[in-house]
């Protein structure tokens, strides 16, 4: 009975690195627990044992977690993605077409991760894209490609006065969103920012990141015109990444 209570300790210790991982740093007690169905004692008391043992570290807030000295490394070797040069030139080339942010995003499971990031316009609201898909042009693209995309967002954040909860509009996004070939989203990620997302494929026919491209929500029709462009170097990027 020790060694299965024991067992069941360290998979649920793991769990909650994984989701810790996938979050991204800020991730609270609480949303471990929901994420994973776990009774909050329970996540509680793993936590603080992970945290003690330096497998994660608390936020400076002291309200959220994330990797410790322990995982950064390895979690680094593991979750960053390999973008070779010919994709880097690829990127470059579009960059040097347009004013506005262009990167590139990799899909994980249920989440967004940043590729590449444009050197001269960083990513806004970074944490709350890895964290909540619903809310950006990159996480909801992601979403249209799972068939139980409910599940991931159970219970969607509000994360600005813009942002789509309700399950109703976020399907007829989804519908829009396969029909379109591409995702929008203004100031629903970060007020003022507006963004487009295409689809990269992988020569299996899946999408497995995005090209984003974005910039002012008062520009979003300047965004627009750059819609034939994102495409053709969307596509360009498949082969060289997937």
């Amino acid at each position: 009975m020790k060694d299965s209570r024991r067992a069941n300790a360290v998979s649920n210790s793991l769990a909650i690195l994984e989701v810790v991982a996938d979050c991204g740093v800020g991730v609270t007690a609480k949303e471990i627990a929901h994420r994973l169905d776990m009774a909050p004692a329970t996540a509680y008391r793993l936590i603080n044992a992970l945290v003690a043992d330096e497998y994660l570290v608390r936020t400076a807030d002291l309200r959220g977690f994330g990797l410790g000295v322990r995982l950064r490394g390895l979690a680094g070797a593991l979750n960053t993605p390999v973008v070779p040069a010919a994709a880097r030139g690829c990127l470059d080339e579009f960059r040097s077409t347009t004013r506005f942010a262009v990167h590139l995003m990799h899909f994980r499971t249920d989440s967004v991760q940043v590729a590449n990031e444009d050197p001269d316009h960083p990513v806004p609201g970074e944490r709350e894209l890895v964290r909540h898909p619903h809310a950006s042009a990159a996480g909801k693209l992601l979403l249209s490609t799972r068939t139980q995309w409910r599940a991931m967002i159970s219970d969607p954040a509000r994360i600005t006065t813009h942002t789509h909860v309700e399950h109703a509009v976020l399907a007829e996004e989804m519908r829009v969103i396969r029909d379109t070939g591409y995702a929008g989203a203004v100031n629903e990620l970060v007020p003022g920012i507006a963004c487009l997302a295409y689809p990269v494929y992988s020569e299996h026919g899946t999408a497995e990141g995005a090209l984003c491209i974005s910039g002012p929500s008062g520009r979003y029709a300047a965004l627009l015109e750059h819609d034939e462009s994102a495409r053709k170097y969307a596509k360009l990027l498949g082969p060289l990444l997937y």
